[in-house]
């Protein structure tokens, strides 16, 4: 293989490792999000339970996505983590509050102390998804890079009206899987309940995403020339947009698990317009685009990605293989037991 072709292949695994963060660490967001519109302790017991089997492997996704740019592009490592070094570790404090409030909520019975938690589950869950899609505008609209590839902006300037727009669809988005989700885990009133939010949630994800995307033609002509030359995009996202309106359809008819894969196929799209949109790049510069770290100019060498593929391919399969076990042995409708969260 040549250079161009490993560069391109880690692109793509790149993406699809944190399109996997994204769709299985997403619903576990959105049940956090959604969680204080519960109002029974049995009733949030259950949606912790729902996701406590899974929640922590979940985010080891997140950690191989991150190693493995670390690896195949170290520039562009280098300066998303050095760049958005306040905004990681606020999305890890919030990461961190998660993991406690799941693991510390049940421990005793007082009210005071399981509604501090819950709040605490509540909040680290809408910060993370708001955060992680904040990023994600900043990389989408460019950040302001020097000649070096070094990043020279601020972190208030990472908080503009377009990104945070992003975030705020992203924090849907979430809510959206994870009602779904929940739909396909819970039963009786609960799950009446939790279906009931699908249509609203499923249109106020529609209405943040095609406003995010009239923000796009003003704020990234850069990445609307791009999909003008590739006009398969815009079929994606046609693909897209259908494809988040039939959860509500498949939603009422019963079809749980075809509606969560469904959403699942929502997030693929969403990445793969991202994808097509912006290939060969890894991070834009703005304003200055000269500057902007690419595929070729921020690589590892062939050889190391030579030896990370074979690596690669003996390893995922372990690991998607190991997690198809976990989702399979715990299968079917949450109940409350001796045992749990």
């Amino acid at each position: 293989m040549t250079a161009q072709e490993l560069n391109t292949i880690w692109f793509l695994l790149v993406g699809i490792l944190f399109t996997g963060y994204a769709i299985l660490d997403g619903f576990d967001f959105g049940v956090g999000i959604l969680h204080l519109f519960v109002k029974k302790d049995e009733d949030r017991r259950i949606l912790l339970n729902s996701i406590g089997p899974v929640w922590d492997g979940n985010e080891v996704w997140l950690v191989t996505g991150g190693g493995a740019l670390f690896a195949a592009f170290p520039g562009a490592y280098a300066t998303v983590f050095s760049g958005f070094y306040n905004a990681f570790m606020l999305l890890l404090a919030a990461l961190i509050f998660r993991a406690v409030s799941i693991e510390f909520r049940s421990k005793r019975p007082s009210r005071v102390w399981r509604q501090g938690w819950d709040i605490a589950f509540a909040a680290g869950s809408f910060t993370a998804a708001l955060l992680i899609g904040v990023a994600m505008g900043n990389i989408t609209r460019g950040i302001p890079l020097d000649k070096q590839g070094d990043f020279v902006g601020t972190f208030l300037g990472l908080l503009n009206p377009y990104s945070l727009l992003l975030g705020v669809t992203v924090v849907a988005l979430f809510a959206m899987h994870g009602a779904i989700f929940l739909v396909m885990k819970t039963e009786g009133e609960l799950q009446a309940t939790i279906k009931g939010w699908v249509p609203r949630l499923i249109g106020l994800f529609l209405i943040l995403f095609l406003s995010f995307n009239v923000a796009t033609f003003f704020e990234c002509p850069n990445l609307v020339a791009v999909m003008v030359t590739r006009p398969y995009g815009f079929a994606v996202l046609a693909l897209d947009i259908v494809a988040a309106l039939s959860i509500g359809y498949l939603t009422a008819r019963g079809r749980e698990f075809p509606a969560f894969l469904i959403s699942s196929l929502t997030m693929v799209l969403l990445m793969a317009v991202l994808g097509i949109s912006y290939f060969p790049h890894l991070v834009m510069s703005m304003p200055d685009p000269g500057n902007s770290l690419t595929v070729s100019n921020c690589s590892s060498t062939a050889k190391t990605h030579g030896i990370m593929l074979i690596i690669a391919a003996i390893g995922v399969p372990i690991v998607l293989a190991y997690t198809a076990s976990i989702y399979w042995i715990f299968r079917g409708k949450t109940k409350l037991g001796h045992v749990g969260y």
